[in-house]
């Protein structure tokens, strides 16, 4: 989730609604300037007994943060408390019980953005040893009730617990227990974001299938593969899902600015401070009559901070977020954004996925959408057969991408290599949550502790 930095307060005003479609068209940008944004998500662990770290416990979340101050990150603080970390390879942050976010810089290989993860991995594991705790790559806490995690000391997020059981059930499993890999891409205009965003938003079921890892809740098996896809299905249904509208003829900023302006707010931020306008409308703030805020109007950068509380599975800022896999190790990191890549970078990659994709109907979307938390790769897809089916095809496609990118390493190793783990799982048809499930119910005999050495960086 995003972290801010300075207050919007001095920020020009919104004076015509015209400002919020053109936010989206200030992203556009000549393809030799498309870059890659890779963010992760891991949870941490205490190696003493696994519980979660507190903030402020020694050895805590705040330790942790000021200890990577030693490779050159400077501190973000709210409210006096350091809650994120910025450097040259982005920015650290903090989910809600402390799961530790990398949020990329935007890069332009793949090369660039696994050497970055890896030097982050790296760090974190140094600060660890030292302090007593190891970071684990999962989807969804696998032995931890709400009640065992602690929260972090940010005001938006005070504001969100509040807000989530009024609106679903699952809200507060999603911020507190979960993890995910995200890939942010470019785009050259309208045009190009709407099929990008078409073939991303069709195919973000095959991304939680190949990422699949979140098998268990509180310690035991919970039916499903990604239960942390399942989360998002009752979170809150104003701000989720798979967005017909994209898919429909005209399609463009206009038309997700209209649906932005229908997702309730969260807040206003100002001078430093949160103010509390959850469930309260947008269109109310553009007329000065935001409840929360009478008689103010918002800035571009209140638009901003609005855009990142919609939660769809593919979301548009001034760039697209690819937003369906479950937390994974190191090597599934770099993959995610390898598919993504392969897929959309290349104008001949595109329309190839668009062509397997195209003659869904939105009913088919949805309903593989819905199949893919329990069923992964053996979830039916549209005209008969399953996920699997397709999934090689499409990576592929999205070789066929990478390889025509034509990006070398030192080695003379093009990009396309990092997507060998995905090529495995279609090979051998076992998601990572498969093999976590096989694990316990075999060898492991049961025993949950298991995951933490299976799952750890």
């Amino acid at each position: 989730m995003s972290t801010k930095t300075v207050s919007n307060s001095n920020a020009a005003v919104i004076e015509d609604r015209a400002q919020l479609i053109d936010y989206f068209a200030r992203g556009e940008k000549p393809k030799d300037r498309w870059r890659i944004g890779t963010e992760h998500e891991k949870f941490v662990f205490s190696t003493r007994d696994h519980h979660a770290p507190s903030y402020d416990e020694p050895g805590g979340i705040r330790d942790l943060l000021m200890a990577l101050t030693e490779f050159g990150w400077k501190p973000i603080e709210e409210n006096g408390n350091v809650i994120a970390l910025a450097g040259p390879d982005g920015t650290v942050s903090l989910e809600p019980a402390g799961q530790l976010e990398l949020s990329g810089a935007p890069l332009e290989n793949l090369h660039q953005t696994c050497a970055e993860t890896g030097r982050h991995l790296q760090q974190v594991k140094r600060v660890g040893e030292r302090l007593g705790f190891e970071v684990l790559g999962l989807g969804m806490w696998h032995d931890k009730a709400r009640a065992d995690l602690p929260i972090m000391p940010k005001g938006r997020y005070g504001i969100m617990l509040r807000h989530m059981p009024r609106v679903g059930s699952l809200g507060l499993d999603m911020m507190l227990r979960t993890c995910t890999i995200q890939v942010n891409l470019d785009y050259a205009s309208e045009a190009d974001m709407a099929k990008k965003f078409r073939v991303g938003l069709a195919l973000q079921p095959l991304a939680t299938a190949l990422f699949a890892n979140s098998p268990f809740t509180e310690g035991k098996p919970n039916g499903f593969l990604s239960f942390r896809s399942h989360i998002w299905s009752d979170t809150d249904p104003a701000r989720t899902g798979m967005l017909p509208f994209v898919f429909e003829e005209g399609f463009g900023y206009e038309r997700y600015a209209e649906y932005a302006l229908d997702v309730p707010m969260y807040f206003v931020y100002r001078d430093g401070q949160y103010i509390d306008a959850a469930g309260q409308s947008f269109r109310d703030f553009l007329k000065g009559e935001l409840p929360a805020y009478p008689g103010h109007k918002p800035t571009i950068d209140d638009w901003a901070d609005h855009l990142s509380t919609a939660f769809p599975e593919v979301r548009l800022k001034t760039f697209l977020e690819m937003r369906g896999a479950d937390g994974g190790r190191w090597g599934r990191i770099c993959a995610l954004p390898a598919l993504w890549v392969g897929l959309l970078y290349d104008e001949a990659a595109l329309d190839a996925a668009w062509d397997v994709v195209k003659g869904w109907s939105m009913e088919e979307r949805e309903a593989l959408r819905n199949a893919v938390p329990k069923l992964a790769l053996n979830a039916p897809i549209p005209g008969g057969g399953i996920l699997r089916d397709i999934a090689g095809e499409v990576l592929d496609i999205a070789g066929a991408g990478l390889n025509a990118r034509a990006r070398f390493n030192a080695s003379g190793d093009n990009e396309s290599g990092f997507l060998d783990p995905l090529r495995e799982i279609v090979r051998t048809g076992r998601v990572p949550a498969q093999i976590l499930l096989d694990r316990y119910n075999g060898d492991w005999g049961g025993d949950i502790t298991r995951v933490y050495e299976e799952a750890k960086f």
